[in-house]
């Protein structure tokens, strides 16, 4: 099999390159994507997210758990991340936030050239459907559908009064002229058509709609295990297929798409890496590159919960399954009732700190949430996340072994610079102001893991529940000193015909959720590489 492109990865930046280069019906793609075709009941259904979330049997996820971290109580944290045409996006909450603008100028500013926020912002949108907001900072044309969500409960109205009256202000809009504020998430959902209330993955914007092309080949159930190399060119995958081992040629560049965790593993299993560390593995060094799977970042997150009064939520109990029927009839007739909620319904920009722009993201659920939904709680409740927007922890993805059918060694380092734990318990009392106001403390009748527990003990709390919010970044870091992974357009340095696109491009951090950054950089990538081709 020989095509021009080969993608490895499914996932929201392999959906849209897969798409944008086979617009050219001269140029052939190949995208392995390791899970399934990313279209069933479950990942159309947004409220599904909390079948497929915990991990239990791996449904649509890889389900990966990070080295026992020291600043956590030496916890092994669970990390979920999308394994299905469309990736994370097929599983997550479909919350559509850019980030601030400087968070891109800083990209290019630390040697990102040509990510400054004038020049991201027309592929932004270029992906954007938005069925509400127009203007200048939002697209109409674009395949990613974005709207309003179709029923939020009335707690989440709650939550944004809440926020109102600790002085913090109503935003419409978090992707508008201002990101601080208060107010519902924009959604990643279709809105007014025949799928209304459905998810809008990546892969439903992108790939779902053109798998007819002849120029595409979408092969599922296919796991890219090693990238072949010719004279220091990227000549193929050696991809695990339904009928065995397979190389996949590639003419013209390979390029991956697993995200921060399986772009790094895959560059190091196939000896691109720091050369000593692949040594140590068995691996026979291709290219030396030290920086391969270093500075990871995530955003850590830290929860409080509240049982409630009221049994519009997302509860266990008999209302609960009653009102589950009729809303699941609901949504399957019209796209609405609860069975159409992200999830995280509301939320909030805050500035806690000193300086110019938000550092802290709140995300307010009408449900009681511990571990990822893994471990569940009777009755009903609401809960609150806080995480800091830009971390100075920075961790690591290794190889637990050779074996490319091993998860990763993932070591984000949590909390390791001593900043980010004060930080994230300003983040906590800031968030628990709001949840005490008045119009949250009506709803509720208990705090549920830290009842009585003063502000300044929060910070054990901390150490003993917080997570990630699912947002990995940074592996293979893009720039053009000589510690970048790859340069401004995603190339891996030292090896030609190599590319990168996902999340691991990242230099830091954005001040926000991630995917719909991730899809504007496969955008641009897509986009310079159709208009100027190696």
């Amino acid at each position: 099999m020989e095509f021009d492109y080969v993608i490895v990865g499914g996932g929201s930046a392999g959906s849209v390159m897969a798409a944008r280069l086979s617009e050219d019906p001269n140029t052939t793609v190949c995208l392995l994507e390791a899970g399934g075709q990313g279209d069933s009941l479950l990942v159309r259904s947004p409220m599904a997210l909390l079948a497929m979330l915990p991990g239990w049997g791996k449904i649509n996820n890889w389900a990966f758990h990070t080295v026992p971290q020291k600043e956590l109580k030496n916890r092994r944290l669970y990390h979920p991340r999308g394994r299905a045409l469309g990736g994370s996006s097929a599983i997550n909450a479909m919350l559509y936030v850019r980030g601030h603008p400087s968070d891109y100028d800083d990209w290019a500013a630390q040697g990102a050239t040509g990510w400054g926020w004038d020049d991201v912002l027309p592929y932004f949108l270029k992906s954007e459907r938005n069925r509400v907001h127009e203007g200048d900072l939002h697209g109409q044309d674009g395949p990613l559908h974005v709207s309003d969500q179709q029923d939020p409960r009335p707690i989440a109205e709650a939550f944004i009064a809440a926020a109102e009256e600790c002085q913090i202000p109503r935003n419409p809009d978090f992707n508008g002229p201002r990101q601080e504020g208060a107010g519902y998430y924009q959604v990643t959902q279709f809105s007014g058509d025949g799928r209304n209330g459905e998810r809008c993955s990546a892969a439903a914007a992108y790939l779902h709609p053109n798998l007819t092309r002849p120029n595409l080949e979408v092969l599922t159930q296919a796991r890219g295990l090693r990238v072949i190399q010719s004279e220091g060119r990227a000549t193929g995958v050696l991809a695990r297929l339904p009928g065995g081992n397979r190389i996949i040629t590639a003419r013209r560049e390979v390029i991956l798409c697993g995200g921060a965790f399986h772009s790094p593993q895959l560059l190091m299993l196939s000896g691109i890496g720091p050369g000593a560390a692949l040594q140590a593995q068995g691996i026979t060094v291709q290219h030396d590159l030290p920086d391969v799977g270093q500075n990871l970042q995530d955003h850590l997150d830290f929860i409080l919960a509240y049982h409630a009064n009221t049994t519009d939520l997302l509860g266990i109990g008999f209302q609960g399954a009653k009102d589950l029927i009729r809303h699941a009839l609901e949504w399957r007739k019209t796209g609405r009732g609860m069975v159409a909620t992200p999830g995280a319904e509301a939320g909030a920009f805050l500035t806690v700190g000193q300086g110019d722009r938000p550092d802290v993201q709140l995300h307010f659920v009408p449900a009681i949430v511990e571990n990822h939904a893994r471990r569940l709680h009777l009755g009903y409740g609401y809960s609150c996340h806080a995480c800091v927007l830009r971390p100075k922890s920075r961790g690591e993805v290794t190889l637990n072994s050779a074996d490319p059918m091993d998860a990763p060694r993932i070591d984000p380092r949590y909390l390791s610079h001593p900043d980010d734990a004060q930080d994230l318990l300003d983040a906590a009392i800031a968030m628990r102001q709001i949840m005490r106001a008045p119009a949250m403390v009506k709803y509720q009748t208990r705090e549920i893991f830290t009842d009585g527990v003063p502000d300044e003990e929060l910070l054990s709390h901390i150490r003993e529940r917080a997570g990630t919010i699912y947002h990995p970044v940074g592996t293979c870091r893009m720039g053009t000193d000589e510690g970048a992974v790859t340069d401004p357009k995603g190339r891996v340095r030292g090896v030609a015909g190599l590319r990168v696109v996902d999340a691991s491009l990242m230099p830091t951090l954005i001040g926000g959720n991630t995917n719909a950054p991730v899809i504007m950089m496969a955008e641009k990538i897509a986009a310079g590489m159709r208009s100027a081709p190696n």
